[in-house]
């Protein structure tokens, strides 16, 4: 669990909350303490450094890969924090679903966490707001896939994201409406039906637009 060697308190900390989405859930990243209790992985603030920076490094060290996406949650002083600092920032990272978890550690639903300190489980609950607040302006669902994607598992990363159905067809016309992603030449054999065709995530610029991406949210 990297940590400052020295333990300060009333210092700040920047707390990890890595989400990955594993077996069709949205899941978090917890490793245990020497004592075998469940943290989000943390470290302490240090002068001279950019909190972007070290946040970053927390979450290599951590997983063994770079975020895909990120983004700082609002800082908080609420509620216990395991080192007793006076404020905490949650730097919410995520990764693609191939990355496993590291001796020590585990991927846990959002909405099945372990017995986080108060502070911390805050943070991690939160974390859907924050991938939320962003989804519509970057791309935190793609950062969230393999970089080959069916439009169905696309569909189901957003649908994770805004917590409902959204109808297909409506789906898939605004994604085409938008030229966020092209067909590749690969296909994935999905049970007895045909075959799926891949894509990828490739953005083209739209002369003259800065709309947002919204999806309607009709129920499928």
């Amino acid at each position: 669990m990297p940590t400052s060697h020295k333990r300060r308190l009333g210092a700040a900390t920047v707390d990890l909350v890595l989400c990955a989405v594993r077996g069709g859930r949205l899941q978090v990243l917890v490793v245990q303490s020497a004592g075998g209790t469940p943290l989000l992985p943390y470290t302490w603030c240090t002068e001279g450094k950019a909190l972007d920076h070290t946040a970053r490094d927390l979450a290599r060290e951590i997983s063994g890969h770079a975020v895909a996406w990120s983004a700082f949650g609002a800082g908080t002083t609420s509620k216990r924090h395991p080192t007793g600092a006076a404020i905490s920032l949650p730097f919410v990272g995520v990764v693609a679903p191939s990355v496993e978890a590291p001796g020590g550690a585990a991927w846990h639903p959002i909405d099945a966490l372990p017995a986080l300190a108060p502070r911390q489980k805050s943070m991690a609950e939160t974390a859907l707001e924050v991938l939320r607040l962003h989804m519509d302006v970057a791309p935190v669902a793609f950062r969230l896939l393999p970089s080959l994607f069916t439009l169905t598992d696309l569909q189901q990363v957003y649908e994770l994201l805004v917590g409902r159905r959204l109808h297909k067809a409506s789906f898939r016309r605004a994604l085409q409406a938008a030229y966020l992603v092209e067909p590749t030449d690969e296909w994935r054999s999905e049970g007895r039906g045909r075959p799926a065709q891949l894509f990828r995530y490739a953005p083209r610029r739209r002369r003259g637009s800065h709309r947002s991406v919204r999806f309607d949210l009709l129920s499928g």
